[in-house]
């Protein structure tokens, strides 16, 4: 690897891709043709940490992303089990409180919101009155 700040080699790019999409350290390893010990070494290094924790942040964003988008067919379904009187009482029950939760939850992230923001507003005058 070439002097501080450089780009990461390919084989380190490579390495990177397979821990994100293997088990195991070792499996990772013999996918990107290293051994497990030079991987090990690898991620204890800043440069190659940074990087791998910048790419599986990536993933995890993407599939959060990918989660967010379906919440409209989840919502559908806990409506439907919640409404529907040919599924049990107990599954009912249990759709209803989904749907209570994740409304009760809205609502308390929105007042949180509304409390940041004024704080900001007021944190913000006041910096500007000690001008």
């Amino acid at each position: 690897m070439a002097g501080h700040g450089a780009k990461l080699g390919r084989k380190q790019e490579d390495a990177i891709a397979a821990l994100l999409s293997h088990q195991s350290i070792d499996e990772a390893a013999r996918v990107c043709g290293v051994g497990a010990r030079t991987l090990i070494r690898w991620l204890k290094l800043p440069e190659f940490g940074r990087e791998y924790l910048k790419a599986t942040r990536e993933v995890v964003q993407q599939a959060v992303a990918r989660m967010q988008q379906a919440t409209g067919a989840a919502g559908t379904i806990a409506l439907k089990l919640m409404t529907d009187p040919n599924v049990p009482a107990a599954v009912r029950l249990r759709a209803a409180e989904f749907v209570f939760d994740r409304a009760i939850k809205g609502i308390e992230i929105d007042d949180i919101e509304a409390r940041v923001s004024e704080l900001e507003r007021a944190a913000h005058t006041s910096e500007g009155s000690r001008r």
